[in-house]
């Protein structure tokens, strides 16, 4: 795999550094990407784009946010189709019968505002969206981050609840045009390779470095012509993890098929880049090079080779011990290397599920792979997720679910919970290898913070095959001599037709909507004042922090529709303390607007504010506000899910502090709740302030209003003293600027209004 340093020319199907005579800033509009974002660009500017999507998708963990948001917006009906599926909080057994209010609050928005409404365990919201939303050309918004249907001609989106709430009134996705960096492909892959191994080896390459990050991967090359559609499904589904803000596939006679057999022909165009067309940078990747991978704990990068892992056993497994000792310090003494029994790594169990791994080619060659073999009776279990009913109905009539369950794997139905935690969670110490999104700490289901520790690697489902047909013990499906049958698909349009429900875009106002005692309206939030006294209630260090270790993921999924009691969860797995010093700051906070004067608040602000008095002495309570605010590193991989800043909102945050934002979409949910997106640009050794200090940003409001680079903080020391620092928000648009100005995307739209 080879990573450019420089921009790249598609020049007769072939990457070259540079084409005579053509112009630079010209060849780069001949990209797909460009083709299909200017063609949603309601701007007039090429460079700043404001992006109206063809259709937005989400499930049941997002949506009743986001319509809640629009609501009280003043929506009335939804002006592009909204597809709202049920595959995260399918399970209604836990807290009582809130996951399905959830779902009738989404049934009856949908016959109310003319959308479409998935049941549970009919379809993963991807899997929906690939089968009936995606057409060449299109672009599709999902409060998912994991939203990507490249491979089938679709631009697609993933993320927080607040550009969707946009999108439902009517405005627009704002964002500098990104860069387009070629993933060009050659070669074709080996027996026993599937797309997971393809995925990890990108996401591997590219990472660490950043390469793509808030960039459209655009793959092109001979190599693609020698996937089939499913296989790049696969791969493309994973690109999220490399941090980019889109992908699109260049389309041919495969993916016409797969339009063809999903008996939406007039969806499918051929799609190709022009030639010339100018890269913002380019990967080439040989696919016959491709091995099996395994992404060790914690983080989808951390991949491998299996046959490197079998070959280095005990020195990988150190590696893994030293993330954890990052991720969790010394709460838990995390080992696997007692997994290793005569030389070979055990794995306890086996998941293939969701929108990744949930495929119809990836189960019927797993199938393959154990059929006529047997998992044994020991602790190894492998249960399997088909990603629709069409696809679960189809593998039931070929027999492969026969080879699976003569094998001993139990047949689940379409549901994304093994990938957020929310179902199969391991026992405690133990080891899953999966064929699912992401591995991120906790994010199998265990709770740190009892002491509960499980970790995740990933895996394709070929090779968790080969390792179940293994007993359990890790094996490469190269390894094992298996002859794949290639059963056709035959999808069965008439299981939706006869279970979702379609309102073909008509309203029907009279619809009263089914609220459960679990949804909350969204608490009032404040404008942003003239001044700013943050607290500083969190210090984290990590390299990278995820939206899993900012709102938990798995059992909270219940809580996702009551914002206040979803906010007690904050930080719970990283910070514990948090939510309680949060919630003094906001205390404080209330007090002010009820005109309590700053001296007679805690003695910990009075005495602050007294400090900044001595250098500002005209703030008072009418033009200076009180929040609390994090420091992290680099805050925000993952999900999607708005409420990783929504939660902190509701407790009284005002800020975050960060060397870096991780990706766009958090960026985007911190600004969305009217939260000030601040870069301290000097790292993380020797801040300026620490946990439980104040900092002071005086004239907060001029530098939002005024388009000013940066504002001079002060941090407020527990001694009495006072530092001198500098920050920023980097680039915001108009529009953003407003939101933090009004305090949050409601009060801006409720104003505009």
């Amino acid at each position: 795999m080879k990573l450019w340093d420089k921009g790249a020319y598609l020049v007769n199907g072939k990457l070259v550094e540079s084409a005579s005579g053509v112009n630079q800033a010209e060849a780069a509009k001949k990209t797909l990407a460009y083709s299909i974002l200017q063609k949603h660009n309601t701007s007039g500017d090429d460079k700043n784009l404001k992006i109206k999507f063809d259709k937005i998708t989400s499930h049941d963990i997002t949506y009743v946010g986001i319509i809640q948001t629009a609501r009280a917006s003043g929506m009335e009906k939804f002006p592009l189709p909204y597809v709202l599926t049920n595959c995260h909080n399918s399970l209604c057994a836990v807290g009582g019968t809130i996951n399905d209010d959830d779902h009738m609050f989404g049934l009856t928005c949908a016959q109310k505002y003319g959308g479409i409404y998935v049941p549970p365990h009919q379809a993963v919201i991807h899997q929906f969206a690939r089968e009936m939303l995606a057409e060449c050309g299109a672009m599709i918004l999902g409060s998912d981050s994991h939203t990507r249907y490249g491979a089938l001609g679709t631009m697609a989106i993933g993320e927080g609840g607040g550009e969707l709430a946009k999108q439902l009134l009517s405005k627009t996705y704002d964002v500098a045009y990104p860069g387009v960096v070629a993933i060009y492909l050659t070669g074709k892959v080996n027996p026993g390779v599937g797309p997971q191994d393809v995925a990890l080896a990108i996401i591997k390459a590219v990472f660490d470095k950043g390469y793509v990050k808030n960039k459209v991967m655009e793959f092109i090359g001979p190599g693609v012509d020698n996937l089939s559609a499913d296989f790049r499904i696969g791969v493309d589904v994973m690109t999220t993890e490399t941090t980019c803000l889109s992908s699109i596939w260049k389309t041919d006679s495969k993916i016409e098929e797969w339009y063809a057999t999903h008996y939406r022909p007039q969806a499918y165009k051929e799609m190709n880049p022009e030639d010339g067309a100018y890269y913002d940078g380019a990967i080439e990747i040989n696919l016959d090079e491709i091995r099996p991978m395994i992404a060790l704990p914690f983080h989808p990068s951390c991949a491998y080779t299996i046959d490197e892992v079998n070959a280095n056993l005990m020195d990988m497994l150190e590696e893994t011990e030293k993330r954890a000792k990052v991720s969790f310090g010394d709460k838990v003494n995390f080992t696997l290397k007692n997994k290793v029994i005569d030389g070979k790594l055990y794995v306890d169990q086996g998941v293939i599920a969701g929108c990744a791994g949930g495929g119809y080619e990836n189960i019927c060659a797993a199938a393959d792979i154990l059929k006529g073999k047997d998992s044994g009776n020991g602790k190894f279990l492998l249960d399997v997720y088909p990603a629709s009913m069409p696809v679960y109905k189809a593998l039931m009539e070929n027999g492969a679910f026969s080879a699976l369950v003569d094998a001993g794997a139990i047949v689940k139905t379409a549901f994304c919970g093994p990938c957020f935690g929310a179902g199969d969670t391991p026992a405690n110490g133990a080891l899953s290898i999966r064929h699912s999104t992401r591995n991120f700490p906790n994010r199998e289901g265990s709770k740190i913070q009892n002491g509960q520790l499980a970790s995740v690697a990933l895996m394709d489902a070929r090779s968790i095959a080969a390792t179940a047909a293994n007993k359990g013990f890790l094996t490469a499906a190269t390894e094992v001599d298996t002859e794949f049958s290639g059963k056709k698909y035959f999808f069965d349009k008439t299981i939706y037709e006869k279970r979702v429900y379609d309102s073909k875009g008509v309203a029907h106002p009279e619809v009263e909507i089914q609220f459960g005692p679990n949804i909350k309206d969204w608490p009032k939030m404040t404008a942003l004042t003239d001044n700013l006294i943050l607290k500083v209630v969190s210090e984290i260090h990590d390299p990278v922090t995820t939206t899993d270790e900012l709102i938990p993921s798995g059992e909270t999924s219940s809580f996702r529709s009551n914002p206040l009691g979803l906010a007690e969860f904050t930080l719970s797995r990283k910070d514990p303390a948090y939510v309680g010093r949060a919630k003094e700051v906001r205390a404080e906070e209330e007090k002010r607007q009820k005109n309590v004067a700053f001296e007679n608040m805690s003695e910990e602000i009075a005495k602050a504010v007294k400090t900044i008095k001595t250098k500002f002495p005209e703030v008072s309570t009418t033009n200076t506000g009180i929040g609390s605010t994090i420091f992290a590193v680099k805050p925000g991989d993952g999900s999607a899910r708005e409420q990783a800043a929504s939660c902190q909102r509701v407790l009284g945050a005002c800020a975050n502090i960060a060397n870096e934002y991780a990706t766009k979409r958090y960026r985007s949910n911190l600004i969305n709740w009217g939260m000030l997106p601040f870069l301290y640009k000097d790292g993380d050794k020797n801040l300026p302030f620490a946990n439980d200090d104040y900092v002071f940003l005086p004239g907060v409001k001029k530098m939002i209003a005024e388009k000013l680079p940066t504002i001079t903080a002060y941090a407020i020391k527990k001694d009495g003293s006072i530092k001198e620092f500098e920050l920023s928000v980097g680039e915001l648009t108009d529009d953003e600027r407003k939101i933090i100005l009004a305090g949050c995307l409601i009060n801006f739209n409720r104003a505009q209004n």
